[in-house]
């Protein structure tokens, strides 16, 4: 069998996780939807939006080549939530099955096509899905009844990171080499804990990858994921759900939220039910809050359309490149675009590729060549 992960039209309503990033390489509970496809027994390409191109084959070249024989094809589509268990329930779906579709509310979740329709698969763009769509016929094809989620809107990311992270935890346990050197607490390679630090992980555990490392005075509190070569500072606090990419740098207060690689929050400041994108930096003193003050679901703005996310506590989105000021203060569920730079109090959404300083009655465009250099 093959695999082919698909972003479809609705990848845009995650907006600003993905403007630089593939659906596939979304973080949530510790893992990438393309961490746990790679990992299987199936080749797997993906087909991503063309302005990606360039950037996935960089990332993830052996996504990016041709199937070397055709196949039953699984059909996936890259917004779906990375949960161990619902990925080996999809695979062992599509081993056992001749032909069926799986749809998640209006959008194609998952198809198992039969290998003679599946001879254009190998060499897809995205421009061409829906015609391939049409020429495999899925519109005709058996509805199968297994449930896939798929990410709708940034908070999503958040809410199912929440839900899935211990099982995702549990099943890297199973997959890694992993050594417990406190209670609950498990490294690997060569990962280290500093003095005087306080871990408490009932409910859940404490995995640290290779080169990462905790500072003196620390808490953790699991369940947690501490990427490779990441670096938890003196004093911070990292508890309910924290899981940091590789080569990250965190300090201050951490609750319920996902960083992505190379980004830093190193000084204090409270960051919660959060997602932060690659490659930004919080200023000292940044905080955001994740709660409304009157303790209501929380509403979200998503490019002038308003959703209910259903959750009390929802903080901010990040998108790759963003920096913050000292003492940046962002209000309950906010959206900050690509390469921006934010300073004051952030109480709306910011574009992508903006100075915003609301607070001093400025907010202005800047130029892709001024955030570059």
């Amino acid at each position: 069998m093959n695999v082919l992960l698909f972003e479809d039209t609705q990848v845009d309503q995650l907006y600003p996780i993905t403007i630089g990033r593939p659906a596939h390489a979304i973080s949530c509970g510790g893992y990438r939807l393309v961490d746990l496809l790679v990992a299987g027994p199936s080749p797997a390409r993906s087909v991503v939006r063309p302005h990606l191109a360039a950037l996935q084959r960089a990332d993830f070249p052996g996504l990016c080549e041709q199937f070397q024989h055709q196949r039953k094809l699984l059909l996936l589509n890259a917004r779906t939530v990375p949960s161990a268990a619902l990925v080996g329930r999809i695979l062992h779906w599509a081993t056992e099955t001749a032909e069926g579709v799986v749809h998640f509310q209006d959008a194609l979740a998952a198809a198992v096509l039969p290998q003679e329709k599946t001879s254009p698969a190998g060499s897809l763009t995205s421009e061409q899905l829906d015609d391939f769509f049409g020429f495999a016929g899925l519109a005709g094809a058996p509805r199968a009844s297994l449930e896939i989620p798929l990410f709708q809107w940034p908070h999503d990311v958040v809410r199912y990171h929440q839900s899935i992270f211990t099982d995702n935890l549990a099943h890297r346990l199973q997959q890694g080499s992993y050594q417990e050197i406190a209670d609950g607490v498990f490294a690997a390679g060569d990962a280290k804990l500093g003095q005087y630090l306080v871990t408490e992980t009932s409910a859940g555990p404490i995995l640290l990858e290779a080169g990462a490392s905790i500072g003196p005075y620390a808490f953790l509190s699991g369940p947690a994921h501490i990427g490779a070569n990441s670096r938890v500072l003196e004093h911070a606090a990292i508890k309910d759900g924290v899981a940091l990419g590789h080569t990250t740098k965190i300090g201050g207060e951490v609750e319920a939220s996902i960083i992505e690689p190379y980004t830093n929050k190193q000084h204090h400041g409270f960051l919660g039910h959060s997602y932060l994108g690659s490659w930004i930096n919080l200023g000292a003193g940044t905080c955001n809050s994740d709660l409304k003050n009157t303790y209501g679901q929380v509403k979200m703005d998503y490019r002038g359309e308003r959703v209910s996310s259903g959750m009390q506590f929802v903080g901010c989105f990040v998108g790759d490149y963003a920096k913050t000021a000292i003492n940046t203060s962002i209000f309950t569920g906010k959206t900050i675009g690509v390469c921006s730079m934010v300073y004051g109090f952030v109480t709306t959404n910011v574009p992508s590729f903006v100075n915003y300083a609301r607070s001093f009655g400025q907010v202005t465009e800047m130029p892709p060549e001024v955030m570059a250099a």
